[in-house]
């Protein structure tokens, strides 16, 4: 297998700056939006601990890169010659800028100078639970692994939602049915299946060319500073890549990757007991401190051990 990189996506939405910033161009976190909650930007060391278990458990990563907003975590060691700070302003176009919404920061990666070919996609709250190989993420022929949910009746339960009960759907599905819907336009496949919201496999070369298909309407979401119910999914990509016969789909279940949202206690029990491959920690607008705090002692427990990406 040839090189393969790993892109964070990582905001301090702590930092007193910063939030002067994105109270001026988008307004102040409301709580129990989904949009614009302090769940999406609270910073709690999400990523020393996902780094942690990417060395841990995938130490074959060539280099990691971070896409941040003028930022650097203060705990990171930026001398270690496997890590990589990439600004915003590198990637995404003035006229953009600045940005607050991370579907429209996915939709420049490829622009990453130096990135791979072959690449990995993680938010700063999904983890690797056990040892892994490349063979994970991409197959013998060098494809990308999809992994995705059954869902075989998402579309017509979406028609009956929206058209019959007339009632709208949550942001994060919204944009979900958004890429599919227009895959479907382009290619006459409908890809019910819903991603497993964990670390996504890609090829560099069927994200430009996504890219460069889509051009119209994904520069259209790149005008949206906050997240909207418009925008298009990070899925489309790998939507794209399926309906091209440049991917694998692989359907995932509890033991393979795990959704934990961290306002829901009773869920730290499951994934002891289902123990994958995969997990994501979800906060939300759903989330309180206390639960923050849990989360970050749960970390803690499963990766102890500093990493040396850490100062």
């Amino acid at each position: 297998m040839t090189d393969i990189d790993l892109v964070y996506l990582w905001v301090d939405g702590n930092d007193p700056q910063w939030k002067a910033k994105r109270d001026a161009y988008i307004g102040k976190p409301t709580a129990g939006k989904e949009e614009n909650c302090d769940g999406r930007y609270a910073e709690n060391e999400e990523l020393k601990y996902s780094l942690r278990s990417i060395e841990k458990y995938a130490p074959w990563i060539r280099k990691i890169f971070i896409i941040t907003d003028n930022q650097t975590p203060k705990w990171l060691d930026t001398s270690n010659p496997k890590i990589q700070i990439v600004d915003h302003t590198e990637i995404i176009p003035h006229e953009f800028l600045p940005c607050f919404n991370s579907v429209v920061v996915q939709h420049c990666l490829h622009k990453i100078p130096g990135l791979a070919e072959h690449f990995l996609l993680a938010d700063d709250d999904m983890f690797l639970n056990r040892p892994v190989e490349p063979d994970i993420f991409f197959a013998e022929d060098s494809l990308p692994i999809i992994r995705v949910l059954r869902r075989p009746h998402r579309r017509l339960w979406f028609f009956f939602k929206m058209r019959i009960l007339r009632q709208p759907l949550h942001n994060y599905v919204m944009t979900i049915h958004n890429s599919a819907s227009l895959v479907k336009q382009r290619f006459g496949t409908y890809y019910n299946c819903k991603p497993h919201h964990n670390i996504d496999a890609y090829l560099k070369s069927t994200y430009k060319y996504t890219r460069e298909l889509f051009d119209k309407e994904i520069s259209a979401t790149l005008h949206n500073r906050a997240r909207s119910s418009d925008d298009l999914q990070r899925s489309i990509y790998s939507y794209v890549a399926l309906a091209k016969g440049r991917a694998h789909k692989v359907y995932v279940n509890r033991a393979t990757s795990f959704r934990l949202h961290i306002h829901k206690e009773h869920l730290y029990e499951k994934i002891k007991k289902d123990n994958p491959i995969f997990f994501c920690m979800n906060d939300s607008q759903y989330a309180s401190d206390d639960a923050r705090k849990r989360a970050a002692n749960f970390r803690k427990q499963l990766f102890p051990d500093k990493s040396s990406f850490e100062n």
